[in-house]
Protein backbone atom coordinates (compact mmCIF):
# COMPACT_ATOMS: atom_id res chain seq x y z
CA UNK A 1 0.00 0.00 0.00
CA UNK A 2 1.20 3.49 -0.91
CA UNK A 3 -0.02 6.56 0.97
CA UNK A 4 0.68 10.08 -0.28
CA UNK A 5 -0.31 13.23 1.60
CA UNK A 6 -1.70 15.75 -0.88
CA UNK A 7 -2.41 18.32 1.83
CA UNK A 8 -2.08 18.59 5.60
CA UNK A 9 -3.48 22.05 6.33
CA UNK A 10 -6.71 23.45 7.72
CA UNK A 11 -9.45 25.36 5.91
CA UNK A 12 -7.20 28.44 5.52
CA UNK A 13 -4.21 26.47 4.25
CA UNK A 14 -0.67 27.54 5.10
CA UNK A 15 0.62 30.16 4.51
CA UNK A 16 -2.49 32.00 5.67
CA UNK A 17 -3.46 34.97 3.54
CA UNK A 18 -1.97 38.16 4.98
CA UNK A 19 -0.10 36.42 7.81
CA UNK A 20 3.61 37.06 8.48
CA UNK A 21 4.17 34.56 11.31
CA UNK A 22 7.30 32.41 11.22
CA UNK A 23 5.41 29.40 9.84
CA UNK A 24 3.71 31.36 7.07
CA UNK A 25 6.97 33.14 6.21
CA UNK A 26 9.01 29.93 6.34
CA UNK A 27 10.98 28.69 3.32
CA UNK A 28 10.78 25.12 4.61
CA UNK A 29 8.38 23.26 2.29
CA UNK A 30 7.13 21.26 5.28
CA UNK A 31 5.45 24.47 6.46
CA UNK A 32 3.46 24.87 3.23
CA UNK A 33 0.16 23.07 3.73
CA UNK A 34 -2.59 22.67 1.18
CA UNK A 35 -6.02 21.68 2.46
CA UNK A 36 -6.17 18.17 3.86
CA UNK A 37 -6.37 15.16 1.53
CA UNK A 38 -4.59 11.85 1.02
CA UNK A 39 -4.04 9.49 -1.93
CA UNK A 40 -4.02 5.75 -1.26
CA UNK A 41 -3.10 2.99 -3.69
CA UNK A 42 -3.49 -0.65 -2.73
CA UNK A 43 -3.57 -3.71 -5.00
CA UNK A 44 -3.25 -1.41 -8.02
CA UNK A 45 -6.46 0.36 -6.97
CA UNK A 46 -5.95 4.13 -6.48
CA UNK A 47 -8.42 6.14 -4.38
CA UNK A 48 -8.44 9.59 -2.85
CA UNK A 49 -9.84 10.70 0.47
CA UNK A 50 -11.44 14.15 0.03
CA UNK A 51 -11.12 16.59 -2.86
CA UNK A 52 -10.06 20.02 -1.54
CA UNK A 53 -9.64 23.11 -3.70
CA UNK A 54 -6.03 22.23 -4.57
CA UNK A 55 -6.85 18.69 -5.68
CA UNK A 56 -6.21 19.40 -9.38
CA UNK A 57 -2.84 21.01 -8.62
CA UNK A 58 -1.69 18.05 -6.55
CA UNK A 59 -2.96 15.52 -9.09
CA UNK A 60 -0.81 17.19 -11.74
CA UNK A 61 2.21 17.57 -9.46
CA UNK A 62 2.11 13.96 -8.25
CA UNK A 63 0.99 12.47 -11.59
CA UNK A 64 -2.27 10.98 -10.31
CA UNK A 65 -3.70 9.96 -13.66
CA UNK A 66 -6.21 7.35 -12.49
CA UNK A 67 -8.72 7.08 -9.66
CA UNK A 68 -11.06 4.19 -8.94
CA UNK A 69 -13.04 5.98 -6.25
CA UNK A 70 -13.41 9.06 -4.07
CA UNK A 71 -13.94 8.68 -0.32
CA UNK A 72 -15.44 11.69 1.44
CA UNK A 73 -15.05 12.31 5.15
CA UNK A 74 -17.64 15.11 5.18
CA UNK A 75 -18.87 17.96 3.00
CA UNK A 76 -17.15 21.04 4.42
CA UNK A 77 -15.75 23.24 1.68
CA UNK A 78 -12.09 22.59 2.51
CA UNK A 79 -12.70 18.87 1.88
CA UNK A 80 -14.89 18.91 -1.24
CA UNK A 81 -14.31 22.19 -3.13
CA UNK A 82 -12.28 20.41 -5.82
CA UNK A 83 -14.89 17.77 -6.60
CA UNK A 84 -15.70 19.31 -9.99
CA UNK A 85 -12.17 18.44 -11.20
CA UNK A 86 -13.14 14.77 -11.18
CA UNK A 87 -14.58 15.43 -14.65
CA UNK A 88 -11.11 15.04 -16.17
CA UNK A 89 -10.97 11.48 -14.82
CA UNK A 90 -14.34 10.80 -16.44
CA UNK A 91 -12.79 11.85 -19.75
CA UNK A 92 -9.59 9.86 -19.33
CA UNK A 93 -11.27 6.72 -17.96
CA UNK A 94 -14.47 7.02 -20.03
CA UNK A 95 -16.58 6.12 -17.02
CA UNK A 96 -18.52 7.52 -14.10
CA UNK A 97 -16.66 8.04 -10.82
CA UNK A 98 -18.01 6.40 -7.65
CA UNK A 99 -18.09 8.81 -4.70
CA UNK A 100 -18.59 7.35 -1.23
CA UNK A 101 -19.86 9.05 1.90
CA UNK A 102 -22.40 8.83 4.69
CA UNK A 103 -25.98 10.01 4.11
CA UNK A 104 -25.40 13.51 5.54
CA UNK A 105 -22.35 14.04 3.35
CA UNK A 106 -24.03 12.91 0.14
CA UNK A 107 -27.13 15.02 0.77
CA UNK A 108 -24.91 18.08 1.18
CA UNK A 109 -23.03 17.20 -2.02
CA UNK A 110 -26.34 17.09 -3.91
CA UNK A 111 -27.17 20.59 -2.67
CA UNK A 112 -23.77 22.21 -3.12
CA UNK A 113 -23.07 20.64 -6.51
CA UNK A 114 -26.68 20.58 -7.68
CA UNK A 115 -25.71 21.26 -11.30
CA UNK A 116 -23.99 17.87 -11.50
CA UNK A 117 -27.25 16.03 -10.90
CA UNK A 118 -29.62 18.21 -12.94
CA UNK A 119 -30.07 18.45 -16.67
CA UNK A 120 -28.34 21.73 -17.42
CA UNK A 121 -26.30 23.23 -20.21
CA UNK A 122 -22.89 21.64 -19.83
CA UNK A 123 -20.67 24.28 -21.40
CA UNK A 124 -17.20 23.10 -20.43
CA UNK A 125 -18.61 19.89 -19.02
CA UNK A 126 -19.39 18.64 -15.56
CA UNK A 127 -18.31 15.58 -13.58
CA UNK A 128 -20.16 12.33 -13.91
CA UNK A 129 -20.50 10.91 -10.43
CA UNK A 130 -22.23 7.92 -8.89
CA UNK A 131 -22.98 8.67 -5.24
CA UNK A 132 -22.72 5.59 -3.04
CA UNK A 133 -24.02 5.80 0.51
CA UNK A 134 -21.99 3.93 3.08
CA UNK A 135 -22.98 2.71 6.54
CA UNK A 136 -20.99 2.84 9.76
CA UNK A 137 -18.84 -0.24 10.41
CA UNK A 138 -20.06 -1.97 7.22
CA UNK A 139 -17.14 -2.64 4.90
CA UNK A 140 -17.35 -2.24 1.13
CA UNK A 141 -15.02 -2.92 -1.76
CA UNK A 142 -13.53 -0.81 -4.50
CA UNK A 143 -12.22 -3.45 -6.86
CA UNK A 144 -9.97 -5.67 -4.73
CA UNK A 145 -9.54 -3.43 -1.69
CA UNK A 146 -11.80 -3.58 1.34
CA UNK A 147 -12.65 -0.30 3.06
CA UNK A 148 -14.23 0.07 6.49
CA UNK A 149 -16.09 3.31 7.33
CA UNK A 150 -15.45 4.49 10.89
CA UNK A 151 -17.79 7.17 12.32
CA UNK A 152 -16.35 9.99 14.42
CA UNK A 153 -17.78 13.31 15.59
CA UNK A 154 -16.73 16.74 14.29
CA UNK A 155 -18.51 18.78 16.92
CA UNK A 156 -22.12 17.71 16.29
CA UNK A 157 -21.40 16.64 12.71
CA UNK A 158 -21.13 12.97 11.76
CA UNK A 159 -17.81 12.51 9.96
CA UNK A 160 -16.39 9.33 8.42
CA UNK A 161 -12.91 7.98 8.97
CA UNK A 162 -11.65 5.05 6.91
CA UNK A 163 -9.64 1.91 7.57
CA UNK A 164 -7.90 0.09 4.71
CA UNK A 165 -6.04 -2.97 5.94
CA UNK A 166 -3.48 -1.75 8.52
CA UNK A 167 -4.00 1.94 7.72
CA UNK A 168 -6.61 4.28 9.20
CA UNK A 169 -7.36 7.90 8.35
CA UNK A 170 -9.34 10.16 10.67
CA UNK A 171 -9.57 13.91 10.22
CA UNK A 172 -11.70 16.74 11.61
CA UNK A 173 -12.57 14.70 14.69
CA UNK A 174 -13.30 16.00 18.17
CA UNK A 175 -14.58 12.68 19.54
CA UNK A 176 -14.01 9.03 18.66
CA UNK A 177 -16.95 6.82 19.74
CA UNK A 178 -16.15 3.81 21.91
CA UNK A 179 -17.19 1.36 19.21
CA UNK A 180 -14.88 2.99 16.66
CA UNK A 181 -11.92 2.35 18.97
CA UNK A 182 -12.68 -1.37 18.65
CA UNK A 183 -11.96 -1.14 14.90
CA UNK A 184 -8.69 0.73 15.34
CA UNK A 185 -6.69 -2.12 16.80
CA UNK A 186 -3.59 -3.54 15.14
CA UNK A 187 -2.81 -0.54 12.94
CA UNK A 188 0.58 0.00 11.37
CA UNK A 189 -0.20 3.60 10.40
CA UNK A 190 -2.77 5.97 11.90
CA UNK A 191 -3.43 9.44 10.49
CA UNK A 192 -5.24 11.72 12.92
CA UNK A 193 -6.11 15.41 13.00
CA UNK A 194 -4.23 17.70 15.41
CA UNK A 195 -5.34 21.25 14.77
CA UNK A 196 -3.30 23.44 17.13
CA UNK A 197 -2.07 23.76 20.73
CA UNK A 198 -5.19 25.45 22.13
CA UNK A 199 -8.47 23.55 22.60
CA UNK A 200 -11.05 23.78 19.81
CA UNK A 201 -14.77 22.88 19.94
CA UNK A 202 -14.77 20.69 16.81
CA UNK A 203 -11.20 19.40 16.42
CA UNK A 204 -8.64 17.57 18.51
CA UNK A 205 -5.84 19.86 19.58
CA UNK A 206 -2.32 18.45 19.70
CA UNK A 207 -2.45 17.15 23.28
CA UNK A 208 -5.82 15.48 22.66
CA UNK A 209 -4.52 13.92 19.44
CA UNK A 210 -1.49 12.52 21.29
CA UNK A 211 -3.82 11.11 23.95
CA UNK A 212 -5.97 9.44 21.28
CA UNK A 213 -2.89 8.06 19.52
CA UNK A 214 -1.60 6.60 22.78
CA UNK A 215 -4.96 4.92 23.30
CA UNK A 216 -5.13 3.50 19.76
CA UNK A 217 -1.49 2.35 19.84
CA UNK A 218 -0.74 2.20 16.15
CA UNK A 219 2.88 1.42 15.28
CA UNK A 220 3.23 4.97 13.91
CA UNK A 221 0.88 7.96 14.02
CA UNK A 222 0.99 10.96 11.71
CA UNK A 223 -0.88 14.15 12.56
CA UNK A 224 -2.64 16.20 9.88
CA UNK A 225 -5.09 19.12 9.47
CA UNK A 226 -2.54 21.47 11.04
CA UNK A 227 -2.78 25.26 11.42
CA UNK A 228 0.00 27.79 10.90
CA UNK A 229 0.33 28.02 14.69
CA UNK A 230 2.49 24.87 14.61
CA UNK A 231 5.89 25.24 12.96
CA UNK A 232 6.87 21.83 11.63
CA UNK A 233 10.33 21.24 13.08
CA UNK A 234 9.60 22.82 16.44
CA UNK A 235 6.61 20.53 17.01
CA UNK A 236 8.12 17.45 15.37
CA UNK A 237 11.10 17.55 17.73
CA UNK A 238 8.85 17.46 20.80
CA UNK A 239 6.52 14.62 19.79
CA UNK A 240 6.64 11.10 21.27
CA UNK A 241 8.97 8.72 19.44
CA UNK A 242 6.31 6.97 17.34
CA UNK A 243 4.37 10.15 16.42
CA UNK A 244 5.08 12.70 13.69
CA UNK A 245 3.64 15.70 11.93
CA UNK A 246 2.67 14.79 8.40
CA UNK A 247 3.58 17.21 5.63
CA UNK A 248 2.51 17.75 2.04
CA UNK A 249 4.22 15.27 -0.26
CA UNK A 250 5.07 12.76 2.47
CA UNK A 251 4.85 9.23 1.05
CA UNK A 252 4.48 6.13 3.19
CA UNK A 253 4.46 2.46 2.27
CA UNK A 254 3.09 -0.56 4.08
Amino acid sequence: MRIKFLGTGTSHGVPVLGCKCKTCASKDPKNTRYRTSVFVEDKNTPVIIDTPAEFRLRAIEYNITRLDGVLLTHAHADHVAGLDDIRRYNEMQMDFMPVYGNSDTLEEIKKRFFYIFEKTQEGGGKPKLVLKEISAYESFNIKDIEILPLPVKHGELNVTGYRIQNFAYITDASLIPARTFDFLKGLKILVLNALRFEPHPTHFNLSQAIEMAEKIRAQVTYFTHITHIMEHNEVENKLPENMHLAYDGLELKI
